[in-house]
């Protein structure tokens, strides 16, 4: 007979595949600062070509707060979605599995990340990675990447990998309260932060994405084609220099312009 609360799990989660996996650790990302942890993990999505493996029916953890109208008729509301997909690895015997969050939960987080541990478990992960922005003072092309653990000995591994170890410090909504839910059912958990600009941490930076990418990928020992997120974060980049630019030009002017003589006034007599 399966009691309540199991069933209550089974509907939260959609299987869609029931695949024999190796090994796998899981990555789970949502949006947030810089958007530097849904970049990264949809571009490891799509160039390891991974497959849809299951979805937590969203329901039970996120609120309808507005709904939408085109032509003066009521849209239906499509709640946020959090899909996993599968990557076996023909060259070793560790897969991933991947979870894209579109948004973070609004109700029940600890509830939602016992939800993501459940799938992650189904499959005997022993290892889970958030990623997330970190934010720093200046803006820099090559960020660097802060990393924290819910063990020493993952410290001691990570301190190979190029990282930075900040020490004391918080991460916020889901990619920390993840990790602690992993760590209290004494599973390894990981989170890597790219560093993004404070001034722009509503702009996408493709290189801080680029970073933790470039972290992950040297722990696990895959190699996946960069040159498209290069790309972007050429883009980016030149886009990023010009917004500082102008805006240093807007803090000279505000503040080394006489405030009686506004510069409007200029010409006038």
């Amino acid at each position: 007979m399966v009691k309540k609360n199991e069933r209550a799990k089974q509907e939260e989660i959609k299987l869609s595949r029931r695949p024999k996996l190796a090994n796998p650790s899981v990555v789970a990302a949502w949006p947030g600062v810089g958007n530097v942890a849904l970049g990264a993990a949809r571009y490891l999505t799509e160039k390891l070509k991974a497959k849809e493996l299951a979805e937590i029916e969203p329901l039970s953890f996120f609120d309808l707060s507005a709904v939408s109208f085109a032509d003066g008729l009521i849209q239906p509301s499509i709640p946020p979605r959090s899909k996993f997909h599968y990557w076996k690895n023909k060259q070793a015997k560790e897969d991933l599995i991947i979870l894209l969050g579109e948004a973070q939960p609004t109700s029940q987080s600890y509830g939602f990340a016992n939800c993501v541990l459940d799938i992650a478990q189904r499959f005997a992960t022993k290892r889970v990675y958030t990623f997330a922005g970190a934010l720093s003072s200046h803006f820099s092309k090559e960020p660097r990447v802060w990393a924290v653990a819910t063990q020493p000995e993952l410290l001691t591994e990570l301190e190979h990998h190029g990282v930075v170890l900040r020490g004391d410090f918080h991460i916020s909504g889901m990619n920390g309260v993840l990790l602690s839910v992993a760590k209290e059912r004494g599973m390894e958990g990981i989170c890597l932060l790219g560093e993004t600009p404070q001034q722009l941490d509503e702009i996408e930076n493709p290189a801080a994405s680029r970073a933790v990418l470039n972290a992950l990928t040297d722990i696990l020992g895959i190699e996946i084609d960069m040159s498209e997120l290069d790309e972007s974060v050429r883009q980016a980049s030149q886009e990023i220099e010009e917004f500082l630019k102008q805006s240093r030009y807007e803090f000279i002017d505000h503040f080394t312009f006489p405030l009686w003589k506004r510069p409007e006034d200029e010409g006038r007599s």
